[in-house]
């Protein structure tokens, strides 16, 4: 199984880098919901990196079968299966599913490590097997 982890959690520092790089590698641009990760600041001031663990939730909740795992163990969205409906949204326990307003098609988190390169402190990796 190929996914993305958080190595050293208390590493990072909140700077956006790898939400920006998912973004900006899927859309071509930064904005609300356009990254497959999330960072966010707790109550306790904590930072808190959101990340899919390829649970398959996902596919489990789409009506429309359009979710399916690949032979890596990642959940792939099929945008001309894909009807729009976001139940896939809704049901990530994680809400990192990014859902871009025009778009016909949400997108998760492939693993492709783009987000990991971008991260200056090096709190993240792909993980495989």
């Amino acid at each position: 199984m190929k996914k993305l982890v958080v190595k050293d959690r208390l590493a990072c520092k909140n700077c956006l880098s790898c939400e920006m790089a998912c973004s900006e590698a899927f859309y071509k641009e930064y904005g609300l919901n356009t990254s497959c990760i999330k960072t966010d600041l707790r109550k306790d001031e904590s930072i808190d990196v959101k990340v899919c663990n390829q649970c398959g939730l996902c596919a489990n909740k789409c009506p429309s079968g359009a979710i399916k795992e690949n032979a890596k163990g990642v959940y792939m969205i099929n945008k001309k299966l894909c009807t729009g409906c976001l139940e896939c949204v809704k049901a990530c326990p994680k809400d990192i599913i990014a859902n871009v307003d025009g778009k016909p098609a949400p997108s998760t988190c492939i693993a492709c490590g783009i987000c990991v390169k971008a991260c200056p402190m090096e709190v993240l990796a792909i993980q495989e097997g």
